[in-house]
């Protein structure tokens, strides 16, 4: 049986196709057939309708001739078929010239654009703040830089970044919602690089901070930048402040030679330890670290006050209204809750928290000061404490040790994990060096199992860690956060099923899983990236903080405590502010500002107000809490 035939429509179809791949002559002449197609009928209609066309049909075959030619630009000469083709030629000539001249200026402009959108031009900016990197950290340090800059009129944060300059872009203008007058520019290649580093134009950058991403060679990798950076600059007078972050302590000695002495490197794990083993011991603590770290509201600031010099510190703890004084900057040096005795000597930085560097104006105080109001009991004594650990990360070592430098005899914690023989060893090993104070036990189990929590009586525990595993290569940022949200929700079926609350600390990876954690409103919530990323920011705006932050969120020594209420002042009794600042100098601290039992559950604040004006009055309660700069 002979094979069907195609059908017709399907044969022209495929010769079509044929032709078209035969490459752009045959599609320049598809083209010139298809315009003539509809060019030379339209004209003939618009001769043949014409009052005036020529009467001859040899004079409107001319009349239609002259229209097309004008028409594909072509001269449309009329005469011999010599002068026809000489026309012709010429109207061909003209023709390539200005399509290959228009064909050279898209060309360009495409490449422009491509390059642009690439970002690959270099940045022309003086005074700008350089960000190189990309992580979750990015979004806080670009926030708060922005927010910092609210008062400048013109200001510009660069970002430089191994991504798409598109998707940066788009990133930043989704979680960075209000610029203001802050301009940010994306630019993309690796940070190892310095041709690719020079774009940024960090020569007349004024701060160049240095993110590190949460992956295992991410150390590796901030130092390879501080290198470059280092390269990109050799030969400049002049070099601008530089902050980094890493996160294992072994590279922080070579990060720091990389930085040059000018350079500040942060410790990222070291510090989030040191937060949640403070925010264990005294609930709500983080949320006053967030409220002193971000530019939302007050801050840190050094300023130099002439007319105190010579007084005791102690008696300039009253001199501000709307500022709270914590200590003084001595030839570089933090003395953070020096003796109330201490004079103020020249040349002295009062280091104060307050809204903004011009808003610290003196006002004394002391007349507002109620000593009839003074708590005059001893204060209320610590005791041994029992921590129970769900879950092992890298931090969870360095958790151990920081819980012990101030453990009490008989204190304890107990670990839950399931990682197996290398978790075991590195826990024997943080018990081999807890002597009498602090011991360190563990069980083995899964923390997202609901049956692991049942074995353990969670509620004899002072307070709860829950932390998540160290990110795999490969796996999304946000991973480790999954079996954290899963172990939150089991605990939180404890909490309703014995309708008894349980102190617990969190640590999350990602800011964005912050309101799916199912915890109850102004629990502790450790993003270790958001708050190196606010230090960072904070430092970038003024070097000298970066030795203040160092001795305040050190493991021991001076930091922000927050201490009963009942050890200042008389519960129930209305007294100002002034009062408790008074009663804490009287304990060899400084008093910065509260948080309300009242308003413990209700958001933003939760209850905490930091730098409160020192004549506000309130009546204060016995589960009212003191947040105060002082030593244990």
């Amino acid at each position: 049986m002979a094979p069907r035939r195609a059908p017709f429509g399907d044969r022209v179809r495929y010769w079509f196709d044929s032709t078209l791949a035969r490459g752009a002559a045959a599609l320049v002449g598809w083209m010139a057939l298809l315009c003539l197609a509809v060019v030379v009928p339209a004209s003939a209609l618009l001769v043949w309708t014409d009052p005036d066309a020529p009467p001859s049909l040899t004079g409107k075959l001319a009349r239609v001739w002259r229209v097309t030619g004008e028409t594909l630009r072509l001269g449309g000469a009329t005469g011999t078929p010599s002068r026809v083709l000489v026309s012709v030629l010429l109207a061909l000539v003209t023709l390539v010239y200005v399509s290959t001249l228009v064909g050279l200026i898209t060309t360009a402009l495409t490449e422009r654009l491509t390059a642009l959108r690439r970002g690959r031009s270099t940045v022309l900016e003086h005074g700008h703040a350089v960000v190189l990197g990309w992580s979750e950290q990015v979004f806080t340090v670009v926030g708060e830089l922005v927010a910092a800059n609210a008062n400048q009129r013109r200001a510009a944060v660069a970002v430089l970044a191994d991504r798409d300059k598109t998707l940066m872009e788009e990133a930043l203008s989704t979680k960075v919602r209000t610029t203001g007058r802050t301009r940010l520019i994306c630019r993309s290649g690796p940070t190892t690089d310095p041709t690719v580093l020079s774009l940024t134009s960090p020569a007349t950058a004024g701060v160049v901070l240095i993110l590190p991403h949460d992956q295992p060679e991410a150390d590796t990798e901030v130092v390879k930048t501080l290198l470059a950076l280092r390269a990109a600059l050799a030969g400049q007078r002049s070099r601008p402040p530089v902050v980094a972050a890493v996160r294992n302590d072994r590279y922080l000695l070579a990060a720091r030679l990389a930085a040059g002495p000018g350079g500040i490197v942060l410790e990222s794990d070291t510090v989030t330890a040191r937060l949640i083993v403070q925010a264990t011991r005294r609930p709500g603590l983080s949320l006053v670290h967030r409220e002193l770290l971000d530019f939302a509201g007050d801050e840190f600031y050094l300023i130099t006050e002439p007319a105190l010099t010579g007084r005791p510190f102690g008696d300039a703890l009253l001199s501000y209204r709307t500022s709270s004084l914590v200590g003084l900057v001595r030839a570089g040096t933090p003395l953070l809750n020096p003796p109330p005795a201490t004079p103020i000597a020249p040349g002295d930085l009062l280091v104060v928290i307050t809204r903004d560097d011009d808003t610290a104006v003196l006002e004394d105080c002391a007349e507002s000061v109620e000593e009839a109001a003074m708590a005059s009991g001893p204060p209320t004594p610590t005791r041994a404490e029992r921590v129970l650990l769900l879950g092992w990360n890298r931090r969870a070592p360095l958790i151990v040790d920081q819980l012990r430098r101030r453990a009490r005899p008989g204190s304890a914690v107990d670990v839950v994990t399931d990682q197996g023989e290398a978790t075991a060893r590195q826990v024997n090993e943080a018990d081999a060096d807890g002597g009498t104070h602090l011991s360190v036990t563990l069980h083995d189990g899964d923390v997202t199992r609901p049956e692991t929590l049942r074995r353990l009586d969670v509620y004899s525990y002072d307070s709860v860690i829950v932390l998540g595993r160290d990110p795999v290569t490969g796996q999304p940022q946000d991973e480790p956060d999954h079996r954290t949200l899963v172990t939150l929700l089991l605990l939180r079926q404890l909490e309703e099923t014995t309708g008894r609350e349980l102190p617990v600390v969190t640590e999350l990876v990602d800011d964005r899983n912050r309101p799916l954690a199912p915890i109850a409103p102004g629990a502790d919530v450790i993003i270790s990236g958001k708050l190196i990323g606010l230090l960072m920011a904070q430092i970038s705006q003024n070097r000298h903080l970066a030795a203040v932050f160092e001795e305040l969120f050190a493991g021991d020594g001076t930091g922000v405590r927050m201490r009963p209420a009942a050890d200042y002042v008389l519960p129930g009794r209305e007294t100002s502010f002034a009062t408790v600042v008074a009663a804490a100098r009287h304990r060899g601290e400084c008093a910065i500002g509260y948080r309300s039992h009242q308003d413990a559950m209700t958001s933003p604040g939760y209850g905490v107000r930091i730098n409160p004006p020192k004549d506000v009055r309130r009546r204060w309660t016995a589960g009212d809490e003191v947040v105060v700069v002082g030593g244990d």
